[in-house]
């Protein structure tokens, strides 16, 4: 059973940075893919960022520039390192994990973490 288990949520001022990371139960080189999703109140889950095995790395408009998604692969861990952030980043960051099985697919998803960006 695969876990993943973020951490490095809090409350951030405007244009400040935080790094929030999702830890996995093993090895993250064995998921095609690993990425973070947000849902801000109100709002739909949506992508923010996704790494691809083979180091691709996938952005929302809205967070490009902004943002960076790296993974060690020792420590099987996967950042998101956030910086200038705005109040409409306030949301649950949840981690996502996708792997291959022939010709299907299985996600996984931790349980979220709190970004709250407010003064």
């Amino acid at each position: 059973q695969v876990q993943l288990v973020e951490s490095g949520g809090g409350l951030v001022q405007p244009g400040g940075s935080l790094t929030v990371s999702c830890a996995a139960s093993g090895s993250i080189s064995s998921f095609y893919a690993m990425g973070w999703y947000r849902q801000g109140p109100g709002k739909q889950r949506e992508l923010v960022a996704r790494i691809i095995s083979g180091g691709i790395t996938n952005y929302a408009d809205s967070v490009k520039g902004r943002f960076t998604i790296s993974r060690d692969n020792a420590k099987n861990t996967v950042y998101l390192q956030m910086n200038d952030l705005k109040p409409e980043d306030t949301a649950i960051y949840y981690c996502n994990a996708v792997r291959l099985y022939g010709l299907a697919s299985s996600d996984y998803w931790g349980q979220g973490t709190q970004v709250t960006v407010s003064s």
